[in-house]
């Protein structure tokens, strides 16, 4: 009998690009209705034309996203400058913390090619590159690099080795100065982008007492937490129906973090053991994955939403001073501060008892670039 041949894989020699919208679960969390709408404007307007334009193909969308595909590295550079600069064009008027803003990585590799998808490690380096680069920014490796140096019309900044999970070797890369400007992060540096201050989801609680009965509570417990923390100034809380996304799954914190950009995590559970109820609860920083806070809560068994009532509103209260707490011990770590971070020191230490020694670090913080900055507090 005739041994059947492999498949041969169809390979070859492409500029790879990764992209994404900056910020997308917070964008979609304000309204959902107009950031897809925006999105999908944004490709058809500026983003599909350019790469049509340049000889690529998009590969496949990503949600927020996409990935393109080029015969030549120079093309691919050349369309998403062309394309950055249009959809800062398309979304100048829109307001800053509403607007959307590509990222943009480009590697040259040998990959593997189907007719809705290319995979290998070329692909992975792009969607890495992609994840570093500043809000309509671009970043390339030193493959693309080597191909489109003085062909594009563009410089490029050196911003050094980067390493990458499940990447071998560093890569070194360049980020685009598109209109003359630098990266926003200093060159060489591995720091990730900050999540929005304040950002926090409320994971699902988990129902511990082995009644399922009990959920419809344990439930309840969590929307109403979400709602009230939602109520925090300048706060952002990612809503309900994304939260329940994660409902008994394998939970990353740090992933999540980076999934919802967001900077804290609360978790929580709840037993009843017979007319008393036990909620524990434990504030995570996404970041490091440290835990920040945690407590507990008994109460006897009462009128259900009277009980659910006061945890919540008890866990609300200790949350909004532990969250401006935790936004503090940032702002001491920070090298340049804002009027922001003057302002979660002062409602740190305004929250802690009037003591002499706390009075008088309140005191020294009122003495930062207060005046200069009155219309960022305003505008916070």
């Amino acid at each position: 009998m005739e041994q059947e041949r492999p498949v041969r894989l169809e390979r070859r020699l492409s500029a790879i690009m990764a992209a994404d919208v900056a910020g997308y679960s917070r964008l979609m969390h304000h309204d959902e209705e107009a950031t897809h709408s925006k999105l999908t404007s944004l490709l058809a307007e500026g983003v599909a034309p350019a790469i049509s334009e340049h000889g690529g193909r998009i590969v496949k969308n990503t949600g927020d996203g996409f990935l393109a595909e080029f015969p030549s590295a120079v093309e691919a550079v050349r369309a998403a400058v062309q394309f950055q600069t249009r959809i800062r064009e398309l979304t100048a008027a829109d307001a800053e913390e509403r607007r959307i803003a590509f990222r943009v990585g480009i590697n040259v590799g040998d990959v593997i090619v189907e007719p809705h998808d290319v995979f290998g490690d070329g692909v992975n380096i792009a969607a890495r590159l992609e994840s570093i680069a500043d809000p309509g920014g671009i970043c390339i490796s030193s493959s693309a690099y080597d191909h489109i140096r003085g062909k594009v019309g563009i410089e490029f900044a050196n911003c050094g080795e980067q390493t990458f999970k499940n990447i071998d070797l560093p890569i070194q890369t360049y980020a685009a100065l598109l209109d003359g400007l630098y990266p926003q992060r200093p060159v060489g540096a591995k720091v990730p982008r900050s999540p929005p201050r304040l950002s926090i989801v409320v994971l699902p609680f988990a129902n511990l007492s082995g009644d399922p009965l009990q959920d419809y509570f344990v439930d309840g417990v969590t929307e109403s937490l979400t709602t009230d923390l939602s109520r925090i100034s300048g706060s952002l809380v990612i809503g309900r129906h994304t939260a329940y996304t994660y409902k008994g799954k394998p939970i990353d914190l740090k992933q999540i973090g980076r999934d919802l950009d967001v900077r804290y995590v609360l978790e929580g559970s709840v037993q009843r053991s017979g007319d008393r109820f036990r909620v524990n609860v434990q504030l995570v920083d996404t970041e490091t994955g440290s835990h920040l806070w945690a407590d507990r809560f008994d109460k006897p068994l009462a009128d259900l939403f009277e009980m659910q009532d006061e945890i919540v509103s008890r866990l609300a209260n200790a949350l909004n001073a532990q969250l401006i707490a935790a936004e503090a011990r940032r702002a001491e770590r920070s090298l340049q501060p804002s009027a922001l971070d003057f302002y979660f020191q002062g409602m740190a230490l305004w929250n802690k008892s009037w003591t002499s020694p706390h009075l008088s670090r309140l005191e020294a913080s009122l003495s930062g670039p207060w005046d200069l900055s009155r219309t960022t507090l305003r505008h916070w």
